[in-house]
């Protein structure tokens, strides 16, 4: 089995830094527990010396991926990933590669991976990325392998992939492959947050403000967001980045819209029983400043509060629907997400029945990676039927763009057809 030398990295093009993450993990808990506090990675900066001019690499590293060879000088495997779309409508390609911890014995040694993605139609349009991992001391017998890792985000394309690996003693391991990263024909109209032949960093986190907007917001909608943040599995202590990406992704699939203009959020959490981030109408949304809301999270905890009232995970929510649906005035959409929300008993529904009739439509988008495990209506489900709300379930990247533009386009309907009705009723008057 093997531990693990974890790694993403970021091109080194026209510019570009390049930033790394480093960890290991493993089945050998005593090399974990020594190697872990003295793990290092290090940033190299390629630039051209001239605008418009190559990245320069060294001679013999661009030599080894002109020849396509594979060298094996240090024992490895490299295996290759294909592109997947993830929930935030990027393909993400990347590669593992294994190497015998025995052959990294010694007093510390240091690891330079280089490699260059390139449309395979235009490969002088290649990104170089570069990774340096500093290997701790390592003893002559360990046994097991270090796996290396890293990742990059793709547009949809066919792509080339050249890979090299050296120590300090100049000894070899490449590779190379074609990634191919193609939307099937049902998902064509799915516009990626990436052009077309676009080879560029995976985001350390997902809290970045990159939602650019192709045009300007044709019907001026304004929505209000309730975002449940939290982990799939209720118990977990954790809000697993997976689903921290999905959730971040349907904000910004929702503000990417050239409908929506303006939009205001809370984020909440039922378990923990407060809001913890609110933004009032905005045309866009502080991503960064949510993160930041976010880590203040402690999942997995209960408060004496909460323990001394009975069903007091769904008093926040009632409290919540009553104060943000039941609001003296309505932008065009409430729209809840999340994943499920299983609770020991559901929001009374006499109790959403005082809110009494709201203007705009209410939605639910119900993140669940594998609604077979639990076909159940959840709590948020069962209250938004109080207000004749529309669900759909977010278990796939597709599923998220085709319940936004079909959403949106209800939000539009209803407020032509109001707007129509108001003019109606004051030529009746």
């Amino acid at each position: 089995m093997a531990s693990r030398l974890l790694g993403s990295c970021s091109p080194v093009n026209s510019g570009s830094a390049s930033r790394c993450s480093v960890g290991l993990v493993g089945p050998l808990f005593s090399v974990v527990l020594s190697l872990l506090p003295h793990l290092a990675f290090s940033q190299m900066l390629l630039k051209p010396s001239q605008p418009g001019e190559p990245v320069h690499i060294l001679p013999s590293d661009l030599a080894i991926m002109e020849a396509g060879d594979i060298r094996t000088d240090i024992p490895c495997t490299v295996t290759d990933h294909k592109a997947e779309l993830g929930f935030d409508l990027r393909f993400h390609g990347g590669y593992d590669v294994t190497v015998p911890l025995r052959e990294l014995a010694g007093n510390g040694e240091t690891l330079t991976v280089v490699f260059r993605v390139f449309p395979r139609e235009t490969p002088a349009r290649a990104s170089y990325f570069v990774q340096h991992f500093n290997v701790p001391p390592i003893e002559d017998d360990a046994r097991g392998d270090a796996v290396l890792q890293g990742q990059v985000d793709l547009g949809e394309g066919a792509y080339h992939v050249d890979w090299l690996m050296r120590d300090r003693a100049e000894h070899l391991c490449s590779y190379a492959w074609d990634l191919n990263a193609q939307l099937p024909p049902k998902d064509k109209p799915i516009p990626l947050f990436i052009t077309a032949d676009q080879v560029t960093e995976s985001h350390p986190q997902p809290f970045v403000n990159d939602v650019v907007r192709d045009q300007v917001p044709q019907d001026n909608l304004t929505v209000k967001l309730l975002v449940n943040f939290a982990p799939q599995e209720a118990n977990s202590a954790a809000l697993q980045r997976t689903d921290t990406e999905a959730l971040v992704s349907i904000l910004k699939t929702i503000q990417r819209d050239p409908r929506v203009a303006h939009l205001s959020l809370v984020a909440f959490n039922i378990g923990e029983g407060r809001v913890v981030y609110r933004q009032e109408m905005a045309a866009g949304i502080d991503f960064p400043a949510l993160g930041k809301a976010l880590e203040t999270m402690k999942l997995g905890t209960v408060n004496v509060q909460q323990l001394e009232q009975k069903h007091s995970e769904t008093d926040f929510l009632e409290n919540l629907i009553t104060t943000e649906v039941g609001a003296s005035s309505h932008p065009d959409a409430v729209i809840f997400a999340g994943p499920k929300a299983m609770l020991t008993a559901d929001v009374p529904q006499d109790s959403l029945r005082r809110i009494g009739d709201i203007d705009c439509p209410v939605f639910y988008m119900n993140y669940t990676l594998n609604p077979q495990a639990v076909p159940w209506k959840d709590s948020i489900s069962h209250a938004i039927r109080t207000f004749k709300g529309t669900e759909y379930t977010i278990s796939r990247p597709r599923d998220l763009w085709f319940s936004t533009t079909e959403m949106v386009g209800r939000i539009v309907r209803h407020k032509r057809e109001k707007a129509l009705s108001s003019v109606v009723g004051g030529a009746a008057h």
